[in-house]
């Protein structure tokens, strides 16, 4: 019965921590793109979406020891976010109001090491870890480049609770943000590493706690 209660304890938790990760995003994402300061958030969000997805599919994928399932878990957060994206659509916001970030193809280079390397944990940290960091912003740059304009959509429709400190206003040109792909990608590759060992060494606190 423990080993059982154990087991779905920690299925609950992947699942927790699946939806946490969805709201930190939507959180994170809400005002990217939409104040003059949008090459710096999408910088600050594409490190924290990157890092957050190394440390959880890389904890699930271990967990399993399964290639594939890093992929499993950016699709459950993907699937959360594409709700609470048609959550405000039916509020009546336009169907680019938020933006779904672009997990799955980084998750999928993580599984792809995982798998290449016959299941090498420490490749699959500092490989896949790197791919992620470098991946994450570029898919992201190519998502935004086909949707519309998210700073026209903030000035028409902006949020009923945004304080006056949020409110858009025109962008301006930073000169040290004004690459943030490459400045995005640089700084995920070198972050997302750490935190995918953080991510590997969770997985093995979990198995000393389930063997308890």
């Amino acid at each position: 019965l423990m080993v059982w209660l154990r087991r779905t304890t920690h299925y609950l938790f992947i699942v927790v921590v699946a939806v946490n990760s969805t709201l930190l995003t939507i959180n994170a994402g809400d005002y990217i793109f939409y104040t003059d300061w949008m090459w710096t958030s999408f910088v600050v969000f594409s490190i924290s979406q990157s890092t957050m997805l190394a440390v959880g599919a890389i904890y699930y994928m271990l967990f399993t020891g399964v290639p594939g399932t890093a992929t499993y878990y950016a699709t459950i957060m993907t699937i959360y976010t594409w709700v609470a994206k048609g959550a405000w659509f039916a509020l009546g916001y336009p169907y680019d109001f938020i933006v779904v970030p672009i997990w799955i193809p980084s998750a999928m280079l993580l599984d792809l090491t995982y798998w290449a390397t016959r299941r090498n944990k420490h490749a699959a940290i500092i490989i896949g870890g790197t791919l992620i960091g470098l991946s994450f912003p570029l898919f992201n740059m190519v998502n935004l480049l086909l949707i519309r304009d998210p700073l026209e959509v903030a000035f028409k429709y902006p949020r009923p609770t945004l304080p006056a400190y949020m409110t858009p206003i025109e962008p301006q040109v930073g000169k040290f943000y004004n690459r943030p792909v490459a400045l995005g990608s640089g700084a995920g590759a070198v972050l997302t590493v750490p935190i995918a060992a953080l991510g590997a060494k969770l997985n093995t606190w979990t198995y000393r706690w389930m063997a308890a």
